[in-house]
C-alpha cells in the first residue's frame, strides 16, 4: 500500500534548539520593558522625592572647577561656597579692556606700595600715606573669608554707613580704607586706579546674589569677654603668637630691602601702620579679624587663639602709638549710631573714653546698634 508524504514541515534538531534561544531572548525583553514601564508609571504618578546627595558637597560641577559656581539665590547662597580659590584664577580672565582692569585692580589691591604708595616716581599717584597694602587687611587682595573680603562687596553697594550717616557707595568705602587704613588721600572717582579696583571687586563677587551676604563676608562671630581688656596678657600673647612675623617691635617684615617693595607682614603700630580712624583701630573689629585669621594659619574652621587671647592682643595692639586723623569728631553724625568700641569721643553715653576703648562693652552694647 502506498503512503502518503506530510506535507507539515518538520524541524531539525539545530532548529529547534535557536527557536528556544529566540523565545527565551523575548522573554526577557518583554519582563524587561514591563519593568521600565511599571518604573516610570511610579516616578509619574508618585513624584517621590530622593535625597540630594550633592546638598551639602563643595561646588565641583565643570563649572566652578572653571571659577564659576552655580547661580545662587536667597537660602541657597548661605550654602554656596563663593571663596572656592578655583573662583579668583587670573589666568581665566579674558585679555579684554575688562580683564585689563581686572588684573590691575589685583595688582593695586596685593601691592598698593608699588603703585600708590609714598615712593611711587609719579606724584600724582603718591595717595597711600604708608607701604602697607589693601590686603594686609583684605587677605589674599580680599579673597580670604572673614577676613573683610572683597567678595560680594560690589550687590551690597551703595549701603547705609553709620561713620557718615549716609547712603555711600563702594567709591566711598574704598576711599574711607585710603584715608584711613593707608593714612592717605582718595583716590579720583574717575581715574583709571578707582575704576580698576571696582571692576576687580566685581569679579570676585561674579554670581554672587546681588544684594545678599554670603557666609564668609565680614568677620566670624565671636563672644567678647565681659571684662576690660588686659593689656599685660595681650603683650604676652603678642610675643608668643606675632612678634615671629610682625617683629619683637610690632614693625613688621617688608617684602623686599625698601618700603616702597609693600611688606611681607605688616607693621601693626608705628608711622607706617593704620591710623586711629581706621576700622581696625576698634578693638572688638580687630579681635573678630584676628580670631579668625591670626596667626598665620588660622581660619574662621579651625582656629588657634582664645576669644580672650584675640581680644587681650588686640587691645595691646591698638594701645600703642600711630598716625593720627584729623578732625574725627565729625565721624558719626548721628551718635546714636556710634559702636561701642569707637575708642575717640564724642559719645552720648555716660561711659568714659577709656571703656570705650577697652571695655567692657556689655552694658555699653544694651540698645546700641552701630555702623562702621
Amino acid at each position: 500500500m502506498e503512503t502518503t508524504p506530510d506535507p507539515s514541515p518538520r524541524l531539525q534538531p539545530e532548529d529547534k534548539q535557536a527557536f528556544i534561544k529566540i523565545a527565551g531572548l523575548l522573554t526577557w525583553v518583554i519582563a524587561l520593558m514591563v519593568l521600565v514601564v511599571a518604573v516610570t508609571a511610579y516616578v509619574v504618578i508618585f513624584n517621590p522625592k530622593t535625597p540630594d546627595l550633592l546638598a551639602d558637597a563643595p561646588a565641583t560641577t565643570t563649572a566652578a572647577a572653571a571659577g564659576e559656581p552655580a547661580v545662587a539665590s536667597g537660602a541657597e547662597a548661605g550654602k554656596t561656597d563663593f571663596f572656592l580659590p578655583a573662583r579668583f584664577l587670573l589666568d581665566s580672565v579674558k585679555p579684554d579692556p575688562e580683564g585689563q582692569l581686572i588684573r590691575y585692580g589685583y595688582e593695586l589691591i596685593a601691592h598698593t606700595a608699588h603703585y600708590l604708595g609714598p615712593q611711587v616716581a609719579n606724584p600724582a599717584l603718591r595717595l597711600a600715606g604708608s607701604n602697607l597694602a589693601c590686603q594686609n587687611c583684605h587677605l589674599q587682595a580680599g579673597q580670604k573669608a572673614f577676613s573683610a573680603p572683597y567678595v560680594g562687596i560690589w550687590g551690597i553697594y551703595p549701603t547705609y554707613k553709620g561713620r557718615e550717616d549716609a547712603i555711600s557707595t563702594l567709591e566711598d568705602r574704598i576711599n574711607g580704607c585710603m584715608t584711613r587704613s593707608l593714612n592717605g588721600r582718595p583716590l579720583p572717582l574717575d581715574g583709571k586706579e578707582m575704576k580698576a579696583m571696582v571692576t576687580y571687586m566685581k569679579w570676585l563677587g561674579r554670581q554672587v546674589p546681588v544684594g545678599e551676604k554670603v557666609k564668609g563676608q565680614g568677620f566670624v562671630k565671636m563672644t567678647m569677654p565681659n571684662r576690660e581688656a588686659n593689656l599685660g596678657q595681650g603683650k604676652i600673647v603678642f610675643a608668643q603668637q606675632c612678634a615671629s612675623c610682625h617683629g619683637a617691635n610690632g614693625q613688621g617684615h617688608l617684602n623686599g630691602t625698601l618700603a616702597a617693595d609693600g611688606y611681607q607682614y605688616p607693621p601693626l603700630w608705628g608711622p607706617d601702620s593704620y591710623n586711629d580712624g581706621a576700622g581696625m583701630h576698634r578693638l572688638q573689629t580687630a579681635a573678630r579679624f584676628i580670631k579668625a585669621n591670626m596667626p598665620f594659619g588660622a581660619t574662621a574652621e579651625h582656629t588657634i587663639l582664645t576669644d580672650d587671647a584675640a581680644y587681650d592682643v588686640a587691645a595691646y595692639i591698638n594701645s600703642l602709638p600711630r598716625p593720627r586723623m584729623a578732625h574725627l569728631e565729625k565721624d558719626y553724625p548721628n551718635l546714636k549710631k556710634k559702636p561701642a568700641d569707637c575708642p575717640y569721643p564724642p559719645y552720648t553715653d555716660q561711659f568714659t573714653q577709656h571703656q570705650h576703648q577697652f571695655g567692657p562693652y556689655a552694658a555699653m552694647e544694651v540698645g546700641r546698634k552701630g555702623g562702621e
